[in-house]
């Protein structure tokens, strides 16, 4: 009867775990859940998954896939089309601002003399 007793205590001090704050911590669950919205945004902005890994760098790459699979699913389901995003990322704003290669070298090339008769 004592063994019951025992194992009955043991297990209901052990469920009361998440009470006193020693379960997961919620921050890392959102931080998973902001993952995997950005993955499903990126799906629905027709981006690449390799895009979105590039223009959220230090977000979990695993659920920002997981969210880019859902969408994926849930779209092609429900027949649905993605949106263009109408915003250039950063990236590509500057790049798109930034002299191109052929231009820098022609400003960098010495002017020639013309040769004297």
């Amino acid at each position: 009867m004592s063994r019951h007793l025992l194992i009955l205590l043991t297990a209901l001090l052990l469920s009361a775990c998440d009470m006193l704050g020693l379960g997961p911590d919620p921050r890392i669950a959102q931080k998973e859940a902001d993952a995997k919205a950005i993955g499903g945004a990126c799906r629905h902005g027709l981006r690449s998954i390799e895009d979105c890994y590039t223009l959220n760098k230090g977000v979990n790459k695993a659920s920002i896939y997981a969210g880019w699979l859902e969408m994926d699913a849930y779209m092609r389901e429900n027949k649905l089309e993605g949106l263009r995003p109408e915003i250039t990322p950063p990236a590509a704003a500057t790049a798109a601002s930034a002299p191109r290669a052929e231009e820098v070298i022609e400003e960098t090339k010495p002017k020639s003399k013309p040769a004297a008769h």
